[in-house]
């Protein structure tokens, strides 16, 4: 299934978010299938420059969605001051 298929061939002239790689590969498994096995020479243009889109993506860091919103963290409770020895206590072994 072809989700977005680019009006042009280069990449670095689209207006919309780049496709990640599922995306890309996604549209190359569609080639193939519609090609039945066999690319023309216009298909295998095509199959080109989707791979060279397809090895930029898996390049590119994994795109983070929207950070959730911060819940305030709970207030930790100061250490309880520790008792010098005394000496009567018993020592670990």
């Amino acid at each position: 299934m072809i989700r977005r298929m680019s009006t042009t061939s280069d990449p670095a002239h689209r207006t919309e978010a780049p496709r990640t790689a599922a995306e890309v590969n996604e549209d190359i498994r569609a080639l193939w299938t519609r090609a039945g096995g066999r690319l023309s020479t216009e298909q295998r243009r095509e199959y080109q420059r989707l791979v060279m889109e397809w090895s930029e993506a898996r390049q590119r860091p994994p795109a983070r969605g929207p950070r959730p919103a911060t819940l305030p963290r709970p207030t930790r409770a100061a250490p309880a001051a520790t008792a010098a020895p005394t000496g009567s206590e018993p020592h670990a072994a």
